[in-house]
């Protein structure tokens, strides 16, 4: 079942739900100005969810702020006993998450 999508003038985010997981996928820039929108939506749909997929493939931009939101996104994925996935990362993505030694969450 599709959601309507979810934006800010930087982001836009598409949620679709189905028995067996929640994709999430995320349009745009994963920045300080667009954080707290993707960082709303991820706690909204982990209780509801058993495995949370990130689809970043449309993800142009990610800054430190927007990383924070997935490592929190990883912690409370953890805590509830859920499972998260990012799939589709950029290389520009990819590599600030290698810099930064949070491979982990690609687990």
């Amino acid at each position: 079942m599709a959601q309507a999508p979810l934006a800010t003038p930087e982001l836009k985010l598409e949620v679709v739900a189905t028995p067996e997981e929640t994709i999430v996928r995320c349009i745009g820039k994963v920045t300080f100005k667009s954080s707290t929108a993707l960082q709303t939506e991820l706690r909204r749909l982990i209780p509801e969810t058993k495995r949370l997929v990130l689809d970043l493939a449309e993800m142009t931009y990610l800054d430190s702020f927007g990383l924070g939101v997935l490592v929190g996104a990883h912690l409370s994925v953890k805590r509830q006993q859920r499972q998260l996935k990012l799939i589709n990362m950029s290389p520009q993505a990819l590599q600030l998450v290698q810099v930064t030694n949070l491979t982990y969450l690609l687990e």
